[in-house]
Parts: C-alpha cells; structure tokens; sequence
C-alpha cells in the first residue's frame, strides 16, 4: 500500500467489532438514553422507540428528529 493511498477492501470483507448506537437525548432532564445493537434495521430501531416510550412519563410530547435513512421509513415504524 502506497502512502496516502485509502486501504482497499474486497466485497467479501466482514467488519467485525462494529456497531449501531441509537441514542435519544432528553432536553428538558438531560437524561440520554441509549442502546448499541449488531445491526441496524427497523427491528432494531422499533425496540429503542419503544425504550424510548417506556422511559418517559406521561403527559408531555415527544418529538423525533432523524435522518432519512431508510430504516427510519418503514411501514411498522410509521405504524
């Protein structure tokens, strides 16, 4: 590999010792609350929104803000 040359990786490279941290901050407290999953699909994401729901107290509204990602879009998580 030559200086200043990115390392090149082939399609059967596995990056192994990742992972996918969702995070919520709590503005008004504060309070983080987090998680890390192996991957990041809609399942995953459903689980911390539902985290996220058990973790606050009733009454006030909570707003989201995320990226377009398309995890983000899917029916059961706009459900």
């Amino acid at each position: 590999m030559a200086l200043g040359v990115p390392e090149r990786r082939t399609h059967t490279y596995i990056r192994n010792g990742t992972t996918s941290l969702f995070a919520a901050l709590d503005i008004a407290t504060g309070a983080v609350i987090e998680k890390c999953y192996k991957r990041h699909h809609a399942t995953e994401f459903l689980d911390f929104l539902k985290q996220i729901d058990a973790a606050m107290p009733e009454g006030p509204e909570v707003h989201l803000v995320m990226d377009n990602y398309a995890t983000h879009k899917t029916p059961r998580i706009k459900a």
